[in-house]
């Protein structure tokens, strides 16, 4: 049996230096829960709207000696924090482990892709926002540029299910971009941010520069949003649509990765037995408390049975416990109050006609927080889990008669955030994946291909948000494109009627050769 853990490894010494870097001159506190005990973690300071507004001010100072240090400093800056947070992951995963509830190989992937972004846009910065020359509408008469300008503060606010990788995947592309960025932490997830926050302070980050508060959503995510010239939000499809109304109003641009009800199809093709050890995995990784995990699976009739079969079987060997090792394949929910939502959506299905084929149940043997890997057939449209994101380890299998019934299944959703495909032909998959209305479809995987390919972007179509992380676009979401253009003096264009009549026939002339040559 996994060792289970009985106290929290983080000294308490260790937490009140973390909790220190946060902006808080309230005097009040939040109790923060570790999930696997159900026992105070530490007790969080929590910031004011005057705590925001007085970082955001000390940030926008420190951006400007930032910004004028250019993309080499950068550069070098974020590599060392890269290397900083590989030397510091054993304390990072111990932290996110106690503060989520997460196993230590799901902790692992978090610090991982952290390193990763780092490294990417370290590296990339340069190249993506250098200053590019564009055909002048004129050639020759007329030379033009398009550079980047840093858009100046950032505003973050980060979920409590993924701090670190989430954090990073913000944070990081603005500041290798030149900006300055004040974060809104989670409570849950605030000791992981200032932990890995505190790799890239060490490595010479100006701690104004990248600021961190807590506390209520409505005042101080409130706040931040208002302080900000550029907004990034991920949460729930609610909470970010507020956000970006707020966003609007002020005529600022904001990315919102919002939920998902992540579908995955197994095809007639696909070896049952192998998709359905990927798909375990992809439903119950860090508890389905992800944003781009399955929580639907439509598999062909052919295969369905083997499929089911094996998936129950897998699921049902799952190890599940609070071991701060590699121990154990599946953790705990992070609070109560999911605990609640995922205990309501499987008794209403099981109230409406569905079958538990394993799991159903809350494990308080094993800590407060705990649910079994849960497996439901026969959901009907009525019932809760059928179309709202449980955000918990439940999964609906449904059998399908073909691809066609397959695609419209998947796509017969509110929200279009991640997908998956298994099936015995990649040139299948492919074309299916065309058909699919998700912002990320894996195939023969359930979401860690796109999830790590941090080269591309990642996002969501319909309910499950807009931008995009990741990638360029990651970067450009942070910078004003400006256009510079210069007459080289050859020809002046045109000022009176007289010097129009002169000139009309040779611009029309070069129009002409322009299309010619096929010139944009």
């Amino acid at each position: 049996m996994p060792a289970t853990l009985r106290i929290s490894p983080i000294s308490a010494d260790r937490t009140a230096q973390l909790v220190a870097d946060l902006t808080s001159t309230s005097g009040t506190t939040a109790e923060v829960i570790a999930p696997f005990t159900g026992a105070v973690l530490h007790a969080l300071p929590l910031s004011t709207a005057d705590d925001v507004v007085d970082a955001a001010a000390a940030a926008r100072i420190a951006q400007k000696a930032w910004r004028a240090a250019g993309f080499a400093h950068r550069r070098a800056v974020l590599l060392r924090a890269h290397d900083l947070l590989l030397e510091r992951r054993n304390e990072l995963l111990d932290i996110l482990q106690t503060e989520t509830g997460k196993t230590r190989g799901n902790a692992f992937e978090e610090v991982f892709a952290g390193a990763s972004v780092t490294r990417y846009y370290a590296v990339s910065a340069r190249g993506v926002l250098r200053t590019r020359r564009r055909r002048a509408g004129i050639p020759v008469v007329v030379k033009t540029r398009v550079g980047y300008k840093p858009k100046g503060l950032i505003g973050v606010i980060t979920p409590w299910n993924y701090p670190i990788a989430l954090s990073i995947m913000d944070v990081i592309p603005a500041l290798a971009s030149g900006n300055a960025v004040v974060q809104k932490a989670d409570n849950q997830g605030a000791l992981s941010i200032l932990a890995s926050r505190r790799a890239f302070i060490d490595a010479g980050v100006p701690e104004a520069l990248w600021a961190v508060v807590a506390g209520d959503g409505t005042e101080i995510g409130t706040a931040v949003v208002d302080a900000a010239d550029y907004v990034c939000f991920t949460g729930s499809t609610p909470t970010g649509t507020k956000v970006g109304e707020r966003a609007a109003s002020r005529l600022i641009g904001a990315s919102l990765e919002l939920g998902g009800k992540n579908p995955l199809i197994v095809l007639d093709d696909a070896n049952p037995t192998d998709a359905a050890a990927s798909a375990v995995y992809a439903v119950f990784s860090s508890m389905g408390q992800l944003c781009v995990s399955i929580e639907r699976i439509y598999v062909d009739r052919l295969v369905a049975a083997e499929f089911t079969r094996a998936f129950v079987e897998r699921t049902r060997g799952l190890r599940q416990g609070s071991a701060l090792n590699y121990s154990t394949d599946v953790g705990s929910l992070t609070s109560a109050a999911l605990l609640d939502r995922v205990s309501k959506h499987v008794d209403d299905a099981v109230a409406k006609g569905a079958t538990v084929l394993t799991g159903g149940r809350a494990r308080p043997d094993l800590g407060p927080f705990f649910f079994e890997p849960t497996v439901l057939t026969g959901v009907t449209a009525d019932m809760e889990c059928f179309a709202n994101e449980t955000f918990g380890p439940v999964v609906v299998i449904a059998e399908v008669a073909s691809e066609t019934e397959a695609i419209a299944a998947a796509n017969a959703s509110d929200f279009g955030l991640n997908a998956s495909i298994f099936t015995g032909s990649l040139a299948r998959g492919r074309r299916i994946a065309e058909l699919i209305d998700a912002g990320s479809v894996n195939i023969n995987e359930g979401y860690r291909g796109s999830f790590s390919s941090i080269d591309a972007p990642m996002g969501g179509m319909k309910q499950s948000g807009m931008g995009r992380r990741n990638g360029p676009e990651g970067l450009l979401r942070f910078v004003e494109a400006r256009t510079i253009s210069e007459s080289t003096g050859l020809i002046n264009l045109p000022r009176t009627g007289e010097e129009f009549e002169k000139l009309t026939g040779l611009m029309t002339a070069t129009l002409q050769v322009l299309k010619a040559l096929r010139w944009r």
